[in-house]
């Protein structure tokens, strides 16, 4: 069954991105009903547009050549909005998530804003193929959980150490700061954006690592 979505608009200076978003009461009801049955789904956080997912689309749509004919990819991308951005601009883009429900929308918001440079694809940060290379990686709010970041670090070391650029978009939470300060060698550039959330302006930042 399609998980019932609407398109909603963004708008990042000149540039205007229309995207698939679930309907959030349909999916925390289906959440809560797996709870009842005594399963142990996982959360959906895929399922809606996150303010550091904005603040990358707002670096990308005030420097372009970020991604300018370029190969981008994007990990644990939920809706894949910085993607769907990118690819106006980028030679290439592969946007990704491990989460089925979460491919099925990119694909479907791909479609609908007819980007033939788009590929969606279900991958997990836990098993990459060693062959998969990028010019630039695109994260968002993925330094949260601070069980996963030895494997997040080994990650991003990867691709740099192949010379990819690495964008990350980050909320400015204490629990990721020693994850950034391990990055800090590596970083280029950082920007601050103040990204309105339904009426509450919240402060992310959005580095450039790379060699």
């Amino acid at each position: 069954m399609q998980i019932p979505a609407t398109i909603e608009s963004y708008q990042f200076g000149t540039e205007e991105v229309q995207a698939f978003v679930p309907a959030y009461d349909w999916i925390q009801e289906q959440y809560q009903r797996s709870k009842a049955a005594g399963e142990n789904p996982e959360f959906p956080y895929w399922a809606k547009v996150w303010p550091a997912a904005k603040a990358l689309c707002a670096m990308i749509a005030a420097v372009p050549t970020l991604v300018k004919d370029k190969q981008v990819l994007e990990l644990a991308a939920g809706l894949g909005l910085p993607s769907l951005l990118a690819a106006r601009f980028a030679n290439k883009v592969t946007v990704s998530d491990y989460i089925p429900a979460a491919v099925d929308m990119m694909q479907r918001s791909a479609e609908y804003n007819q980007l033939n440079n788009i590929q969606c694809f279900s991958l997990d940060w836990n098993n990459i193929d060693p062959k998969l290379k990028t010019d630039v990686l695109l994260l968002s709010d993925i330094n949260y959980d601070p069980n996963h970041f030895d494997l997040l670090y080994n990650v991003l070391k990867r691709f740099i150490e192949d010379g990819a650029s690495i964008i990350l978009s980050t909320p400015q939470r204490l629990a990721g700061k020693l994850f950034m300060l391990e990055l800090l060698p590596w970083c280029r550039q950082q920007q601050e954006f103040s990204i309105d959330d339904n009426g509450e302006a919240v402060a992310i930042s959005v580095w450039i690592f790379k060699l």
